[in-house]
């Protein structure tokens, strides 16, 4: 594929309908899906499916029916992937979509519990662990791994450089980087994908 095409990554069905008032069933996620492909959307987040029985669901019907890059979004943690796997079995071309949160903020607000670590440094060594081990368990169900660094905007770049060439070793296809609270200027997030092109090794 030339590296110069844009890939378009539609997320109406998953991070859409998180907007208030946009809650959608499993025929209307379905035939919003059909409408993404005859648009030519080349990927489709089809849905959370570990987070309910409809969203798993959701994601099966539209993997089934509908012909494009359809992925499943999934935490860094096996029994979410496995669920992701699930629900995307009959795809023909499946993608799974896994994450975890980076900056300083996420990891004490997440990963608060002493079994991450006790101190700041020790909990960002498990979130690199997570991450590598996540899409490196991604790996075995699908060729297509896409990584994100959740809050990258608020993520310290040498840190975030870490997670990311964890994720590239361990085989991520695809690496998103989202100011996820729309923390960051243009030109500073600019600069920071510059960084990670240029020091993440194999991210090309």
């Amino acid at each position: 594929m030339d590296k110069n095409r844009i890939i378009v990554f539609d997320t109406t069905l998953r991070d859409g309908e998180q907007s208030p008032g946009a809650s959608l069933n499993v025929h209307e996620k379905v035939e919003i899906a059909h409408q993404l492909a005859r648009l030519k959307v080349d990927v489709i987040e089809a849905g959370f499916p570990i987070s309910s029985p409809a969203q798993f669901e959701a994601v099966r019907r539209i993997a089934e029916e509908v012909d494009a890059i359809i992925a499943g979004l999934s935490r860094a943690n096996e029994k979410d992937i496995k669920a992701a796997a699930d629900a995307l079995a009959a795809a023909q071309r499946a993608r799974i979509h896994t994450f975890s949160s980076t900056s300083d903020y996420h990891i004490l607000g997440k990963f608060g519990h002493p079994k991450y670590g006790n101190t700041l440094e020790e909990k960002r060594k498990t979130v690199i662990k997570m991450s590598y081990d996540a899409v490196a368990y991604a790996k075995t169900f699908t060729d297509d791994v896409e990584f994100s660094a959740e809050d990258a905007g608020r993520t310290d770049i040498g840190y975030l450089i870490d997670v990311v060439q964890a994720a590239v070793d361990a085989g991520a296809t695809t690496i998103n980087i989202p100011d996820t609270t729309g923390y960051v200027m243009p030109s500073e997030f600019g600069q920071k994908i510059r960084e990670l092109k240029n020091r993440v090794k194999g991210i090309e």
